[in-house]
């Protein structure tokens, strides 16, 4: 808590503003939500984040939060407008894909976070018109064939599916590159980003620290692809506890017997080594079984049989692959525009003035099916073009 800048203060007592320019080069949003007012600032040239302070007029003074997410870089101006537990800022003159942003204010991850801080927290989250396939979870025993069965569909389906980089504290081993086989990073680093809810699941292992975090997947959708991860029982735990939508499949051995077996077959592992597997194996299978972790169990007694099933359960039996996805849709914001919401509509309406008729065209962004957020992206805007606000009728 404390002072803010005073044209900060002197501009709440005339009340809300949005995208008002200050003298001094910035641009700023004011937002009432209940007793609080949001303010955000960001300067014109690019070069700072989007900042963030809260007016409290139940105590009377400033609060400045714990501010959470990629911080949008600050540009040509923004606007905002409350959209229920968030409010949506658009940025002005921005590139097609960093145009739409989320800043939460009581999402539930952004309560979780309050608690866990005892502080005020808000939360950014970037903005994605349309959805992303769920990703998939494929999780059981070594040898059970579950490998094999990824490389099969990564085969089949190369544009369509990819494989999220995981992060790790250890040192790079011999030609690994970072971001590419692992993210590389300090241990403490990665504590703090586990502690603040950016890991979907994360493991101890021989004193260093393997997680996937929920920007690994992300950057896997944002590429237009279904992100797999290929994880153990107890990692598959963390994730379906998180707010991740995802597909879980547990895929076991017709018997301890065969499981055994292909583990001998394979020759890589001593007796010990082999002994630990199949005890771990039949701890790993009775918690895929028993618990309510996994959506189906696959048993992978016959290899082309097991991933005919495994198509099925994906929606890809009878798939054929053709020519790739159409890109994205693209949204141009004009730089100079208005906000107003009707319902869960946002009218975004140019306001410059010697355009031809086309350049003034509204935009009508569409908020009613929000899926994701913070830490992670806010997917299923939509939004279509309009001449006049007579087409919402």
């Amino acid at each position: 808590m404390g002072e803010a800048p005073a044209f900060l203060v002197d501009d709440l007592q005339d009340g809300p503003l949005n995208g008002l320019e200050l003298n001094n080069g910035t641009c700023k949003t004011t937002t009432v939500v209940g007793e609080k007012t949001y303010v955000t600032v960001g300067a014109d040239d690019g070069t700072l984040s989007i900042d963030v302070q809260i007016f409290d007029r139940s105590l009377g003074e400033w609060v400045h939060p714990t501010v959470l997410g990629t911080k949008p870089l600050s540009c040509n101006g923004h606007s905002a407008v409350l959209f229920e537990n968030r409010i949506l800022v658009l940025k002005k003159g921005s590139k097609s894909d960093d145009q739409i942003w989320f800043l939460e204010v009581d999402t539930e991850y952004v309560r979780q976070q309050r608690k866990k801080l005892g502080t005020e927290v808000v939360a950014w989250s970037k903005g994605v018109i349309g959805n992303a396939e769920k990703p998939i979870v494929i999780s059981g025993p070594s040898g059970v064939g579950k490998g094999t069965l990824i490389s099969m569909l990564m085969k089949e389906f190369p544009s369509m599916f990819g494989f999220s980089v995981s992060h790790t504290t250890r040192a790079p081993r011999n030609m690994e590159k970072d971001g590419v086989h692992y993210h590389f990073t300090e241990k403490s680093v990665m504590e703090k980003e586990i502690k603040s809810g950016k890991f979907l699941e994360f493991a101890s292992v021989h004193g260093n620290l393997y997680g996937t975090s929920v920007e690994a997947v992300e950057v896997v959708a944002d590429a237009g692809k279904r992100c797999i991860l290929d994880i153990d029982v107890q990692g598959a735990r963390s994730v379906r506890a998180s707010s991740l939508e995802a597909i879980f499949i547990f895929v076991c051995p017709p018997s301890m017997e065969e499981l055994e077996k292909r583990l001998r077959d394979r020759g890589t592992e001593t007796e010990e080594q082999i002994l630990k597997r199949l005890r771990n194996a039949q701890a790993e299978i009775e918690q895929g079984k028993s618990s309510n972790i996994f959506d189906f169990i696959l048993y992978n007694d016959n290899l082309e049989e097991c991933y005919d099933r495994l198509k099925k359960l994906l929606g890809l039996d009878g798939f054929v692959a053709t020519s790739p996805k159409s890109a994205p849709r693209e949204i141009n914001l004009p730089t100079d525009h208005s906000v107003s919401k009707i319902d869960d509509k946002i009218i975004i309406s140019c306001i410059s003035s010697g355009l031809d008729k086309e350049s003034k065209n509204s935009i009508m962004l569409d908020v009613s099916s929000l899926k994701g957020g913070a830490p992670g992206r806010t997917r299923g805007l939509d939004f279509q073009v309009i001449g006049s606000m007579d087409q919402l009728s």
